[in-house]
């Protein structure tokens, strides 16, 4: 089996349970650190050619991250390409599920078990708190609607106030977003890094949290601390 991957989270997921499957990664692919791969670009803009003259017997890719035209693409060159959907916790144990498989996995790698556990195992959140979720700069962009991102922190007891709007990544004003008057900011440090030198001083008088993006929006093998390591930051912006 040779496959190419165009999901960061799903590079990591395949690269760690299945060593030497992958053949290819995007630029933005930086986990494992040792991956040793054929980079073909990035997530917006792989460069089919160079994915075709790698002759994979499959492309992994994800219909929000990776574009349609560049799919499409791959599919003429008469490529199989598996496009995920990962919406929510549930789905995205699933999907690596099926990733996994359709990539020769015979067994379900130990890492997936316990980030199963790790998130079953969560307790009830007796209280809950309200947050605004920047996930880019110039111009702001938030989590809103049907998100990964806004599904985990839910269940951490964080609840996001665009999670109704009709966009799922809604621009809106940093003005309207300290008027919201959530109990907290939540800033990952991608796909836009926000800093603590970068983006609380858009916030002042609000607690900000300076969480890791890929426990927050990675669907891999960084779920089975991601309980763990997003609750810590969670808990310091109040402190």
């Amino acid at each position: 089996m040779r496959a190419v991957s165009l999901v960061p989270s799903l590079t990591e997921a395949v690269a760690v349970s299945l060593p030497g499957v992958l053949v290819g990664a995007t630029d933005w692919c930086t986990h494992p650190a040792d991956l040793g791969v054929r980079r073909v670009g990035g997530t917006k803009n792989p460069a089919t050619d160079r994915i075709t003259a790698l002759a994979p017997d499959l492309v992994i890719a994800n219909e929000e991250e990776n574009r349609e035209p560049d799919l499409a693409a791959l599919r003429d060159a008469g490529i199989e390409v598996l496009v995920t959907e990962v919406r929510d916790v549930p789905q995205a144990f699933l999907e690596l599920a099926r990733v996994l498989e359709a990539c020769g996995a015979r067994s379900r790698p130990r890492w997936l078990d316990e980030a199963e556990e790790a998130w079953s195992a969560l307790e009830p959140q007796d209280r809950r708190r309200t947050a605004v979720v920047p996930v880019w700069r110039r111009p702001w962009m938030v989590l809103g609607r049907d998100t990964f991102a806004g599904d985990v922190l839910s269940r951490l007891g964080v609840d996001h106030l665009y999670a109704a709007h009709g966009d799922r990544y809604p621009k809106v004003a940093p003005e309207e977003l300290r008027a919201a008057a959530p109990d907290l900011v939540v800033l990952p440090d991608e796909p836009y890094r926000f800093t603590a030198a970068d983006g609380p001083e858009a916030f002042p008088g609000l607690p900000c949290a300076l969480v890791s993006g890929r426990h927050l929006t990675w669907y891999g093998p960084s779920l089975a601390e991601a309980p763990r390591v997003l609750t810590g930051a969670l808990r310091a912006a109040h402190r």
